[in-house]
C-alpha cells in the first residue's frame, strides 16, 4: 500500500475512536491554553489526495483536511492543537497567512473532491477564518473568495487580506477588523487564463506582488486603503510560483517552475524593491521544480525545497528517491549556494523557526522535517507527523 493510502486509513480509524480522538483534542486544549513558550507554527494539511507513483490521487472515504499548530522550542517540537478545514496541495504552499496581531488565521483551499465524481478533484474558493486566541483555536467563519483559492496574504496593518484565485485570473480582496474579514471585491488581472497562485505585500503595506504561473508574469499591485488596483506587470523567470518579500521591504525572492517537470533546473529571482518600481535584479539555477520558498527573518538566507524529480513515478528516468532542501545566502540582489540536505517525497512548504531552524513539509511522509542551520551546514532534527498531508504552513510572528 502507498504511504499516502496507508496513512489515509490510519488517520480514518483515528477519527472514528471518538473517545481516543476527545481525549486527544482535551489535551491539545490544555497544552494550548498554556500559551507556547516556544515558536508557534501553523501547517494547512491536504488529506484527500495522496501521491500513486507520480500521481495524485484521491484517497477513497479520506478524512477531513486539517489545520495543525505546533510548538518549536529548540529541536522538540510538539503538536499544540489541531482544527478541520479545507486546504489543498494544489497551489504554492502559501495558502495559510496570520494577522500581525496573532489572532486570526486565514487558510484557502483551491481544490475539494468533486461532487459529481468522488474519484476527482473539482476547484474550490473557500477561505477559512480560524480564531488563534481561542483555546483551542476553533473556525469562526467560512467565505468565498474564488475559484481555485490559492496564495494568501495579510497585509502589515493587518487590515487587508488577499487571496490569488488561480483559476479565474483575479486577486479577492478581505478587510479585517477586530475578528472580522468581510470580502471587499476582486480585483481583476485582465488575463483569466494568467493563473495567479503566490501573493506578498511590500512591506510597507502599499503595494504587492502576484505571481502567474502561466503567462510567465508578476503583477504589481498598488493599495490605498481597501483600495487595491493592478498597476503593471514585470517578467521573472518561467512559471513564477511561490513568493516572499523580506522584512525590510529591499527585495521579493520568488520560486519558478517552468523546466522542472523536464528535468531542467528552475531558477529562484530576486526583484529589487527599493527603488519603489518593482526590478528584476538576478537568477539563480537551483534545480528541478522551486516549490517552497522563505526568507529567514534577518534576511540573510533563502530556504527553498527542491522537487527534485521525487514526486515523479518510479520507472521514471527523472526519479530520484528525495527531495532536496537548499538554503542560500543573500547578499544585496544577489543568492549564492550555502548548503542543502536531502529531505522527502512531494515536499512543499519550508518555514524558518528563528535563523537557525528550518522546518519542511513532506506530503509522501506526513510529516514535518526539522534541520539545525548553523550558518554552514543543516543537521536533521526530529520529525513530527500530522493528520494529512502538509501542504502549507506559516510561522506566527512573536
Amino acid at each position: 500500500m502507498a504511504d499516502g493510502l496507508r496513512f489515509a486509513s490510519m488517520t480514518r480509524r483515528f477519527y472514528k475512536r471518538s473517545t481516543q480522538g476527545a481525549a486527544l483534542l482535551a489535551a491539545y486544549s490544555l497544552a494550548f491554553s498554556a500559551k507556547a513558550h516556544g515558536q508557534l507554527v501553523v501547517s494547512a494539511n491536504d488529506a484527500k489526495v495522496a501521491l500513486v507513483d507520480g500521481v495524485n490521487t484521491t484517497v477513497p472515504n479520506g478524512a477531513p483536511d486539517t489545520v495543525t499548530f505546533l510548538e518549536f522550542r529548540g529541536s522538540s517540537p510538539r503538536i499544540v492543537a489541531e482544527v478541520q478545514a479545507p486546504s489543498s496541495v494544489v497551489g504554492p504552499p502559501q495558502n495559510v497567512a496570520v494577522t500581525p496581531d496573532r489572532s486570526l488565521v486565514l487558510v484557502a483551499s483551491s481544490t475539494r473532491i468533486d461532487p459529481a465524481d468522488p474519484k476527482k478533484t473539482a476547484f474550490d474558493d473557500k477561505l477559512t477564518v480560524i480564531d488563534l486566541q481561542a483555546s483551542p483555536p476553533k473556525v469562526i467563519a467560512t467565505l468565498t473568495a474564488g475559484s481555485q483559492a490559492s496564495g494568501v496574504a495579510i497585509s502589515p496593518s493587518g487590515s487587508l487580506a488577499l487571496v490569488a484565485n488561480r483559476a479565474e485570473g483575479s486577486v479577492s480582496v478581505f478587510t479585517i477588523k477586530g475578528k472580522d474579514v468581510t470580502p471587499a471585491g476582486k480585483v481583476n488581472l485582465n488575463a483569466p487564463e494568467s493563473g495567479p497562485s503566490g501573493i506578498a505585500f511590500t512591506a510597507d503595506g502599499r503595494g504587492a506582488l502576484v505571481t502567474r504561473n502561466n503567462d510567465n508574469l508578476i503583477s504589481w499591485l498598488t493599495i490605498n486603503g481597501t483600495n487595491v488596483e493592478a498597476k503593471s506587470t514585470l517578467q521573472a523567470g518561467s512559471k513564477p510560483y511561490g513568493i516572499v518579500v523580506s522584512k525590510k521591504g529591499d527585495v521579493a525572492v520568488i520560486g519558478n517552475i517552468g523546466a522542472g517537470p523536464n528535468g531542467d533546473s528552475d531558477t529562484v529571482t530576486v526583484v529589487d524593491l527599493s527603488g519603489g518600481t518593482p526590478r528584476v535584479a538576478s537568477n539563480l539555477a537551483v534545480g528541478p521544480v522551486v516549490e517552497g520558498i522563505t526568507l529567514s527573518p534577518d534576511g540573510k538566507h533563502v530556504a527553498v525545497t527542491v522537487m527534485n524529480g521525487s514526486n515523479a513515478p518510479k520507472s521514471s528516468k527523472l526519479f530520484h528517491d528525495f527531495g532536496l532542501l537548499k538554503i542560500l545566502g543573500v547578499s544585496g540582489t544577489t543568492l549564492a549556494p550555502v548548503t542543502e540536505a536531502r529531505i522527502g517525497h512531494w515536499c512543499q512548504g519550508v518555514a524558518w523557526s528563528g535563523n537557525a531552524t528550518v522546518l519542511v513539509q513532506c506530503m509522501v511522509e506526513h510529516e514535518i522535517q526539522t534541520f539545525a542551520f548553523d550558518g554552514r551546514t543543516l543537521k536533521p532534527g526530529t520529525p513530527i507527523k500530522i493528520n494529512g498531508g502538509p501542504a502549507g504552513i506559516v510561522v506566527v510572528p512573536k
